[in-house]
């Protein structure tokens, strides 16, 4: 993490914290970047995310009654709802988030009390590094904490999973839920999205994850992430009559899939055809990180890229840019875009050092759409979502 970054971020939480009252207690999520395996989760295979430094702070204090009060400092926005009577909206928004966690985890028998709440975040929105799973997960790690209640870290994941499916209309996979509340300080994690069996890796001193944001906002449920779902579903569904063992693209081999190629048709044929290669892809990431190949690390980011524009069909022209700048760069090893696509962040695995050759390069090199060089941030993986303490 650079300097300017890590003091600028200790000024705002500082802020935060100072700003609210000196009886609220105060959390904090991380936000996460996944290293490589996209589209994996939902299909029931294998990713490698670690947590950033960057966060959703939430100040809350109990309230006597069953009203939850929530100001949005990011929007100057305040929302209320009552915990006896939580239902979606028509069109979902932030709210919408906090209400479904606070439904799933009423749903596990939990009584919660009312809240008075303020939250401000670091992380951009629509950036795929996972603002509205930290923004969940920061929430249902509060509400637990004031009503003297628990659950565990995999099962808070869960429920929290659970509430963007239903409340957000997202039908996202495990993987942000599960990294925010489960992954350890200076490690990214192999996760298994199915059985949920985890295997963690230290990241290499030798690299530095750098994020730069394109300035392209994605919204998930605006239908393009959805609908990469169904389609996997679709194939999946061609694949099974043929082998009925075959319950998600994580039980599809290339053998299998190419014999269906017929079948499948062409654009059913390349959104497998990246399900199955990404999966590999990130078993063989896991293992190069464990030896430190740093190379190979790189080499599967920018094939991971590749597949995600041509076969997935979810890159931009913004992307592409940016990804063809950060690529260019003395130092930098492979780049990508992370999270659900459509815009958003590119991930590059850069030499240590050469972190700041490259950042200046590239902040010279790209401007977002009204003009002005892009927002970066050097990864520093962090603890899972907790209640802050400045000790």
């Amino acid at each position: 993490m650079d300097a300017y970054s890590r003091i600028n971020r200790m000024i705002q939480a500082a802020q935060f914290v100072n700003d609210v009252a000196t009886d609220a207690r105060v959390f904090r999520a991380p936000g996460r970047v996944n290293i490589i395996g996209e589209h994996t989760d939902y299909n029931d295979g294998l990713v490698l995310p670690t947590n950033t430094a960057l966060y959703t702070w939430l100040a809350i204090k109990p309230r006597t009654d069953r009203v939850v009060s929530v100001l949005a400092k990011n929007f100057e926005e305040q929302r209320d709802f009552n915990l006896d009577a939580i239902e979606p909206s028509n069109k979902p928004e932030w709210i919408d988030y906090l209400k479904g966690v606070c439904a799933e985890i009423e749903a596990t028998g939990i009584t919660l009390r009312g809240a008075n709440i303020e939250i401000h975040g670091e992380i951009p929105i629509g950036g795929g590094l996972s603002s509205s799973a930290s923004l969940e997960l920061v929430m249902a790690t509060a509400m637990l904490a004031i009503s003297d209640a628990s659950l565990p870290a995999q099962e808070i994941a869960k429920l929290c999973q659970r509430a963007e499916h239903t409340f957000a209309g997202v039908n996202c996979g495990i993987m942000d839920q599960f990294s925010i509340a489960c992954c350890g300080e200076g490690q990214a994690i192999l996760l298994d999205c199915r059985s949920l069996d985890t295997r963690p890796v230290v990241i290499p001193e030798e690299i530095t994850l750098l994020i730069t944001d394109s300035g392209v906002n994605h919204k998930l449920s605006d239908g393009g992430y959805n609908q990469r779902a169904i389609e996997c579903q679709d194939a999946v569904a061609i694949i099974q009559e043929r082998y009925s063992s075959v319950t998600s693209l994580r039980d599809v081999s290339p053998k299998q899939m190419h014999s269906v190629t017929e079948q499948l048709g062409d654009l059913l044929l390349r959104r497998c055809r990246h399900v199955v290669t990404e999966i590999d892809r990130v078993k063989t990431a896991f293992d190069a990180l464990n030896s430190g190949d740093i190379e190979t690390v790189g080499q599967l980011v920018s094939r991971s890229h590749s597949s995600l524009r041509d076969d997935f069909e979810v890159s931009c022209d913004e992307v592409e840019s940016l990804v063809s700048i950060a690529s260019a760069c003395k130092g930098v090893l492979g780049s990508r875009m992370v999270g659900a696509g459509f815009g958003g962040c590119v991930l590059s695995i850069v030499q240590a050092e050469k972190i700041e050759a490259v950042r200046q390069q590239i902040a010279q090199e790209y401007r977002t759409n009204n003009g002005e060089s892009p927002w970066m941030h050097t990864v520093a993986s962090t603890m899972p979502a907790a209640e802050y303490s400045a000790t």
